[in-house]
This record gives structure tokens, C-alpha cells and sequence, in this order.
């Protein structure tokens, strides 16, 4: 207990560290009107936003298409833990005032990973290599209070969907939602997309991994990280008549 309220009282003393990753993409539309400034600083006061308010995780790592490895983008993740054993995220290409939101991540702990059917393991990817690596990151928090938490998510696993695909320069969220893939080994993750987070958020991955080197290397269930197997899942945009 002592050490968490120490852990506590850092996380209250130190910075966010956002606002330094624009969005990818411009949009089209017009610009914001007087008339709906002023209803949105009435709603910013007026109006009660509690599951907003519940959003107290902020972290920045990287994702690829299920099926293909070419297609990477970094996601910052907004995140709300439901209790100890499920976390759910929103995540934006970008943590400044005009990020687009990408899409969504539900987090959960390996206990509940095993009550899943084996189909349903499929879309999960595991967080072992993004934590063990140092790609995974929380700015803006004390190095002790980051390896706190990365104790944590070690062993967790995670489903994402991205409904908006900025990294591919599309301008809307046209298309349909694409299931995304967590990297597994070193190799995986383009060096490019790296040292530019890095240099962003005053960084250094390498030394991560290092201060992490002592968090326990948990087993990863066989049945998840299928995003690089020759039949990994992934929607396709049917045709014809559904009924649900």
C-alpha cells in the first residue's frame, strides 16, 4: 500500500505528455460557426459527461491490420478500467484538440481470456512483446509508475477495431471496420514509425525494454496473435441480404 500511495502522489506531480502528435489526415467541412461554438461551451458546462470523466489512462503504442503486416500506424489509447480484469479504450491517430477517433480496444485479463471459445481467441492479440519491448509506453508518468502499470497489462490481452483509417489518408471514416493486430517479435514493427514516437515523446524504446527486462515473461495462450497466420481473420464487405 505504501508503495502505490507513492506511486500515487508521482503520477499527481508530473505532466499529461500529449498535444504533440498531429492528426494524419485534414477533413473536409466547414469550419465551426459562432452559433455552435457558443452551444458547446454551454454543453462543456451544462451537461454531465461521467463516462468521459471515468477516462484516466493515456497510451501510445502501435497496431497493424490483421492479415497485413504492411499496414502500421501508431494509436493512442484513452482508456477506463472497468475493474481489474476488463480496461476499455478509444483510440485517436493523434492526442491534441483535433484527433480523429480510430476506433476502440476492450482489454482483458488472462483469467478472462481463458473463459473465451477458441474461435473468439482469434481476434484477440496478447500484450507480452509491446510491454516486454518498450514499444508500449504511458507518457507523461514517472518511469516507477509506468513499470507499475506494465505489470500489469504484461499478461492481458486485447481486441481492437479501427473504424476510421487515417494512416491510409482516408479522408472519412468510410469503409468498414478492420480488426487490428499487436506485433509479437522484434522485427515486426517498422524502425521509422518508432524513432518518430520516440523523438516525439522524448524517449528512448531501447531503454524501456531494459527497465522492463524484470517484468515476469507471461506465456501467451497459442490461441491468440493470429494476425500474421496464413488464415487470419478479418472482415471482408459482403454482399446480398442478412438477417440477425
Amino acid at each position: 500500500m505504501k508503495r502505490m500511495l507513492s506511486v500515487l502522489l508521482l503520477l499527481l506531480a508530473v505532466a499529461c505528455g500529449g498535444e504533440n502528435t498531429p492528426p494524419r489526415v485534414d477533413v473536409p467541412g466547414a469550419p465551426k460557426d459562432a452559433k455552435t461554438r457558443v452551444l458547446e461551451t454551454g454543453a462543456a458546462v451544462m451537461q454531465d459527461k461521467t463516462p468521459l470523466s471515468m477516462i484516466n489512462i493515456y497510451m501510445d503504442g502501435f497496431h497493424f491490420y490483421s492479415g497485413d503486416l504492411a499496414g502500421q500506424m501508431e494509436a493512442h489509447h484513452y482508456c477506463t478500467k472497468v475493474n481489474e480484469d476488463l480496461t476499455q479504450c478509444v483510440i485517436f491517430d493523434g492526442n491534441g484538440e483535433s484527433a480523429r477517433l480510430m476506433g476502440v480496444e476492450y482489454i482483458v485479463s488472462a483469467k478472462l481470456f481463458a473463459t473465451l471459445p477458441p474461435d473468439e481467441k482469434k481476434l484477440w492479440h496478447s500484450h507480452r512483446y509491446e510491454v516486454k519491448s518498450g514499444a508500449l509506453i504511458a507518457p507523461g508518468i514517472p518511469d516507477l509508475a509506468e513499470h507499475e502499470f506494465m505489470e500489469k497489462l504484461v499478461s492481458t490481452y486485447g481486441k481492437t477495431w479501427h473504424t476510421w483509417h487515417t494512416d491510409r489518408a482516408t479522408p472519412l471514416p468510410t469503409g468498414i471496420p478492420q480488426l487490428m493486430a499487436g506485433f509479437t517479435a522484434d522485427g515486426q514493427l517498422r524502425p521509422e514509425l518508432l524513432a518518430a514516437r520516440d523523438a516525439r515523446f522524448g524517449v528512448r524504446t531501447a531503454e524501456k525494454r531494459q527497465q522492463r527486462a524484470d517484468i515476469a515473461d507471461t506465456p501467451v495462450d497459442p490461441q491468440a496473435d493470429t494476425g500474421l497466420r496464413p488464415d487470419a481473420p478479418q472482415l471482408q464487405l459482403g454482399t446480398g441480404t442478412h438477417h440477425h
